[in-house]
């Protein structure tokens, strides 16, 4: 198609495939061309010069970009990717209205009946930002002004409102990677206000918005210095993708925001990246795209400064860590790829790392945290988890980092006192009113393998292990969090929302009570804000995520300040000793605040549990701010 629309003929095409020596090949595609005239190509001349650029995006534009391009013979590929991408950025201010109504192809369709329209926003767009000749306030205003009338004069109230909201994102636009040749995907670095509405009440400082060949990304943060995991959301059908695009931008407002509150033990205020993955589309390449994509417009770098007009006026620093289906590799990768590109920091881009850092799978840093305020939950009604028997269920499998770690310190710090009755995660559901074997458990977790590779042998007469491709298998485990009557839950893993105002009733027993008694979050947003006030009015001891996971981002902390002023050979040298004493400094803030958050509690009967649990979180902010202000 690309070679097509350059009007290159194809006289022959090779196909070679070699094995690459590490199981896998590498396929390499040749062809014979001339130009439409029947004569030999100008390898030097401009026309040829556009095809390579084009076939060398082509890995990394996503189709819709090139099927739009194609229709639209006037609209090169880099114009087509910034419409829909705009279309995509758009979709995230008018779901929230109306889902049904703004859905993301509904939003494509529009713009695209109004393309002459669209063309010229993305013209407006590149203007703006063009390195050559960057276009002035003044013309700028005017371009705005002329394309205002243009959209009003559009028929149907439908391309208006979609062709407003691509416009407002232009304006909204503070940088872009756009002229960079080999980018790997569109980022824009935009004022958050353009995604505010009445449930993002709070102001973002930054955020960045990434498109690319197979997903979406964000990443928002709450203040210049800020620090939060990079996840990725993977999807098995269009369905599933439809529902989580809807959703994008609210999940990673609401993490972030969570982060800001539970970031109040250290320095850096609160962050979150997401990228939402579309069914197909590969983990590693997708990461790839959009960490490449962020560097693009934080790198200090003369010659790729010179191709990004910088609208903002400041030098921004990003600070990454694990999170959903970061894997060590990507971490390794991630760091190697900051110090190939320039960035000034490139150790503190990335925590967790698996060498010079602190793992949070490997140490269990933000289950030890969760285990702390189940423990200080648990004696707060009268169970001494060290010497009384107490049943839990668990949502996240052996092979997760904050589930599976939670099994390991239940086994270490409780031993046979703690009887883990459930567990579900991607694979399946494990349930035994006997108590899952901990042995069985730990093997899993060791191996890093899923609940449904569960031996069945090692189950009492009561168990069962079910797979979800077993009949009923995704049923069960979906409500196993509901079903089973426990002293404590802990969310270790799962999609937000999971209990909302909408279902939290599920989780009821038929007496009325919560089925947990106490539940320590570890999962962030696995309850709604309202499912949690419900639950808490019915005599639930709920630690809310801000609180209860906070250690991850604490360690992170810790780890990026020790690799800003030691070498990875010094921090190496002196990681078992250091990694020993932040695991003690973790333990410790996890008790100091759960102990006060039982204590306020008793003295604010008024008050529930998670808000009192805000209301600390906004208080060390404030006075933090007022501080570093004076």
């Amino acid at each position: 198609k690309i070679l097509a629309r350059h009007a290159i003929s194809i006289h022959r095409a090779y196909l070679d495939i070699v094995k690459d020596g590490k199981g896998g090949s590498v396929t390499f595609v040749g062809y014979v061309v001339q130009g439409a005239d029947g004569k030999a190509i100008n390898a030097a001349g401009d026309g040829w010069k556009a095809v390579v650029r084009d076939l060398r995006r082509i890995k990394w534009v996503d189709d819709k970009s090139l099927e739009l391009s194609s229709r639209h013979p006037s609209l090169s590929i880099d114009q087509a990717e910034a419409v829909v991408a705009l279309c995509n950025m758009a979709h995230q201010v008018l779901s929230p209205q109306n889902r049904f109504l703004w859905t993301r192809e509904r939003i494509h369709g529009f713009a695209e009946e109004s393309i002459g329209v669209a063309t010229g926003i993305v013209q407006l767009l590149t203007a703006r930002f063009d390195p050559a000749r960057p276009m002035s306030d003044a013309d700028f205003a005017a371009a705005r002004t002329r394309l205002e009338g243009e959209i009003a004069r559009q028929p149907s109230e439908m391309n208006r409102t979609v062709l407003t909201k691509m416009l407002e994102g232009v304006v909204a636009t503070l940088r872009t990677n756009y002229f960079l040749p080999d980018r790997f995907a569109l980022c824009l670095r935009i004022d958050p206000a353009y995604l505010a509405n009445a449930d993002r009440p709070e102001r973002p400082y930054g955020t960045f918005f990434v498109h690319g060949r197979g997903f979406d990304g964000f990443h928002n943060r709450f203040q210049d210095i800020a620090r939060g995991g990079l996840r990725v959301i993977r999807t098995q059908n269009h369905a599933q993708h439809t529902r989580e695009s809807e959703r994008l931008f609210d999940e990673v407002y609401g993490l972030s925001w969570a982060q800001q509150l539970k970031n109040k033990d250290i320095p850096e205020g609160g962050a979150k990246a997401a990228i939402l993955l579309e069914p197909g589309a590969t983990v590693d390449r997708c990461v790839k795209a959009f960490v490449n994509s962020i560097l693009d417009l934080i790198v200090q770098v003369p010659e790729v400064r010179k191709l990004v007009v910088d609208r903002l006026g400041k030098d921004e620093l990003i600070y990454l860590g694990p999170d959903e289906n970061i894997t060590p590799a990507h971490i390794v990768w991630i760091v190697d790829r900051a110090r190939v590109r320039g960035y000034s920091m490139p150790t503190a881009f990335m925590s967790s790392k698996p060498g010079a850092g602190i793992n949070h799978k490997v140490y269990g840093v933000t289950s030890e945290g969760v285990n702390v305020f189940l423990d200080v939950a648990l004696r707060s009604r009268g169970i001494d988890p060290r010497r009384q028997r107490f049943t839990v269920k668990i949502t996240g499998g052996p092979d997760g980092d904050v589930a599976g770690n939670m099994m390991r310190i239940l086994d270490r710090d409780y031993g046979a006192n703690a009887v883990i009755v459930g567990i579900g995660d991607g694979s399946g559901v494990g349930e035994d009113p006997e108590g899952l074997d901990h042995a069985e458990l730990l093997r899993l977790f060791k191996e890093g393998l899923p609940i449904a590779s569960f031996d069945r042998k090692r189950l009492s007469p009561k168990g069962r292990v079910v797979s979800v491709d077993e009949p009923e298998g995704a049923q069960l485990r979906n409500t196993m969090h509901n079903r089973l009557v426990t002293d404590a839950f802990v969310p270790g893993g799962g999609r937000p929302a999971t209990i909302h105002e909408g279902n939290w009733q599920e989780f009821l027993t038929a007496d009325g009570k919560p089925s947990s008694m106490v539940i320590s979050e570890g999962a962030n947003l696995f309850l709604t804000p309202g499912a949690r006030e419900e639950l808490c009015k019915r005599g639930a001891t709920v630690i809310k995520d801000s609180s209860a996971n906070k250690c991850g981002v604490i360690c992170s902390s810790y780890e990026i300040s020790a690799c800003m002023v030691l070498s990875d050979d010094e921090f190496l040298s002196i990681k078992d000793t250091y990694v020993s004493q932040v695991l003690d400094r973790l333990r410790e803030l996890a008790r100091v605040e759960a102990e006060f958050l039982m204590r306020a509690a008793k003295t604010h009967p008024s008050m529930s549990l998670p808000k009192i649990s805000v209301e600390l979180s906004k208080v060390i902010n404030t006075t933090a701010a007022a501080i570093a202000a004076g």
